[in-house]
């Protein structure tokens, strides 16, 4: 019995036609992030921090079924498509949504519990802060200016609420709404400067790398073999731990001293570019012994990124 193939599925398989931007699924793509953060965690130099990063994606998820946001309106996409311009520069298009997420976020982990000691303060601290507070340390936090330890501990919940908030907001996005960018190497919807790549597997993605977008989770494709950071294709090499496996690595470039990592669905289906990233520290402190210096930092992760160059938004 032979089955017609309706135009979606035709799409869906058509190779010469890649996917340009593939926009979030919220309660999927936290909903998996959890679960690869909770399973890379065994046996992990850093499982602790892991299994706490992976309650607050679980919280994450939870309010990602509850937000909304508004949606930019003609006249602001076509600008946006004009200029070649990410269309809601994070920074700059802070949905107030998101500091009830954070209410929501702070309730959900004092509730679970099990919050590792130094966080403790840092807890607390976001809670007591009006409105006012909140949104100076979150532009702060998005454009990378983290000068004291309290900014760099409260970072990671900063982020995650505002990752909610911003992911909801893409998803209720067209593909052709998003413009093409200028550099391609900062989110076509927001941005922010891709956390990690991933080479996808499945259908129309099959093979295809995908930069992942640290703040509103839009994957935006890219050839392999070229520079994330600098869009070079020469110099380009791949660099990981001896004994581990090549389902991450790190992808350097001799022109621009850069690093960013790439995990392999082909090597490791259930790879997650954030979690996958976040659990490779070790990757980390083996590069941070070479020239080349990380291109963007793991919004989960408190880090001073006095090294790497600030996201463009």
């Amino acid at each position: 019995m032979q089955r017609i193939l309706q135009p979606g599925d035709i799409e869906a398989l058509d190779r010469t036609n890649p996917q340009r931007v593939r926009l979030p699924q919220p309660g999927v793509i936290f909903a998996e992030r959890a679960a690869r953060l909770e399973q890379k965690a065994d046996g992990n130099p850093i499982a602790d921090y892991l299994r706490f990063v992976a309650r607050i994606v679980r919280a994450q998820q939870k309010a990602a079924a509850k937000v909304r946001t508004a949606v930019p309106d003609a006249a602001l996409i076509a600008q946006a498509q004009e200029h070649s311009m990410p269309l809601l520069a994070a920074a700059s298009h802070i949905d107030p949504a998101w500091l009830e997420v954070l209410d929501q976020l702070l309730a959900d982990l004092q509730a679970a519990g099990d919050i590792p000691e130094p966080l403790v303060p840092t807890l607390a601290s976001l809670a007591r802060m009006d409105h006012e507070e909140r949104g100076t340390l979150a532009r702060r936090v998005l454009v990378g200016l983290m000068t004291e330890s309290a900014d760099l501990a409260a970072a990671p919940i900063i982020m995650a609420a505002l990752q909610v908030v911003f992911a909801h907001r893409a998803s209720q996005l067209r593909e052709s709404d998003i413009p093409y960018v200028d550099p391609a190497t900062v989110c076509p919807v927001c941005g922010t400067a891709p956390v990690a790549s991933v080479i996808r597997i499945g259908m129309r993605d099959a093979g295809l790398r995908y930069l992942h977008c640290g703040a509103c989770c839009t994957e935006w494709h890219m050839v392999r073999v070229k520079c994330s950071h600098c869009e070079s294709t020469k110099g380009v090499r791949y660099q990981k731990i001896d004994g581990a496996d090549d389902s991450v690595m790190a992808e350097t470039c001799e022109v621009c001293h850069t690093y960013r990592k790439i995990s392999n669905q082909e090597k490791d289906p259930l790879a997650e570019p954030l979690a996958d990233d976040l659990a490779t520290l070790m990757l980390d402190l083996l590069m941070s012994e070479t020239e080349f210096a990380r291109a963007s930092t793991n919004p989960l992760l408190p880090m001073a990124d006095t090294d790497a160059p600030a996201p463009s938004h």
